[in-house]
Order: structure tokens, then sequence, then C-alpha cells
């Protein structure tokens, strides 16, 4: 086994020191070309986007919020159609724009919530 390079190296030599530092070097210049190549390889990926790929707001201009009440599909019972529906015949569970469109209010005399103090079965 050759050990004339580490006991070189041990022994503080000239030529140990100056192999330490031109081997730093050669690694610190490797790291700068793989940072500056990196670099480029992710501008040259970049690019400015085209016209027509971002969204645009339509003619009428920004879409607001609508509210509307809505109301369950009813779905036909047994003795309307005369036999049972397969869930592909049910389509889905969608729902309609109520004919009343008012906000809905509480009754009078009524909390609203469970076990409020309103009129009940003693």
């Amino acid at each position: 086994m050759d050990t004339t390079g580490y006991e070189t190296a041990a022994a503080g030599s000239g030529f140990g020191v100056a192999a330490f530092v031109v081997g730093g070097l050669v690694l610190v210049g490797v790291l700068i070309w793989a940072v500056r190549f990196g670099i480029k390889v992710m501008r040259s990926e970049s690019r400015t986007p085209r016209g027509g790929e971002h969204p645009t707001l339509p003619e009428s201009g920004p879409v607001h919020e609508t509210r509307q009440r809505r109301e369950p599909d009813e779905v036909p019972r047994a003795e309307e159609t005369g036999r049972r529906l397969t869930p592909h015949e049910l389509g889905s569970s969608g729902s309609r724009r109520s004919g009343d469109q008012s906000r809905p209010r509480w009754n009078a005399g009524s909390s609203g919530s469970f076990g409020g103090g309103g009129p009940g079965a003693t």
C-alpha cells in the first residue's frame, strides 16, 4: 500500500498544501459552473405567455354572485310509473329554480332552534 501521499500531506510540505488548495479550487470551479448551467437551463425553459393563454373578462364585464332559492327535483313514486325506477333512470339529483324567490323568515313565536322554548307538547 502506497502511503507517500498521506505522509507528504501530514508532514506539512509545500506539495501537500498545494495539492489540497488546487483540489479545492477545482471543486469550487465545478460548483460555480453547475450553478451557472442550472440558471441557463431555467431561463431557457421559462417563457413569456402568448396572447390568448390567460383568461380574460367576458365582454359583459365581471361576473357577480347571484342569490336564488332552489328546490329539489321530485322523484316519481312507483305507483305513478307502475314500476320501480332503476338508478340510471333517475339521473342526477339536481334542483331547479324555485317559483317563490322570497327569503325564508322565522315563524312568529318560534326561536328557530331545538329546545328554544317555543310552543310544544309537554
